[in-house]
């Protein structure tokens, strides 16, 4: 007396993964093209201490100098003669953008404003001394 039902078998659902895998490569495009890329200098040096340092939000290329006048950029080594053309070439491809120069304390005063002097001919005008809070 029992009744029974026919088993039909029912078409299987099933889920289009298509428009989210579009989406989630458009997302990655956006964050690919939106990621501001910051070049270190690459190398350690023992910065000045200054109790009025602040933190530098939007710098964009950093500039190490050590102790016995080498320049670093991009863990590279400069001639002080070829920094202005490494800078004008950062700044044609990313636009303006803000330098900090690492100084060692014991670097001699002439190659930080050498170095200054380079970065403001190639355009940069946001340009930041670092220094180490006491």
């Amino acid at each position: 007396m029992m009744r029974r039902r026919r088993v039909r078998p029912e078409d299987d659902a099933q889920i289009d993964l298509t428009p989210m895998l579009d989406v989630v490569f458009i997302m990655l495009i956006f964050f690919i093209v939106t990621t501001s890329f910051v070049r270190e200098s690459g190398i350690e040096v023992h910065r000045p201490s200054a109790t009025s340092a602040t933190e530098q939000k939007n710098a964009g290329v950093f500039i190490a100098i050590k102790e016995n006048g080498e320049i670093y950029l991009d863990r590279k080594q400069l001639d002080v003669q070829k920094v202005q053309l490494a800078l004008e070439r950062v700044v044609a491809e990313r636009g303006e953008v803000g330098l900090v120069i690492q100084a060692d304390q014991q670097a001699r005063h002439g190659v930080v404003v050498n170095v200054m002097d380079a970065a403001k001919s190639a355009g940069i005008k946001q340009i930041s001394v670092a220094a180490e809070q006491p």
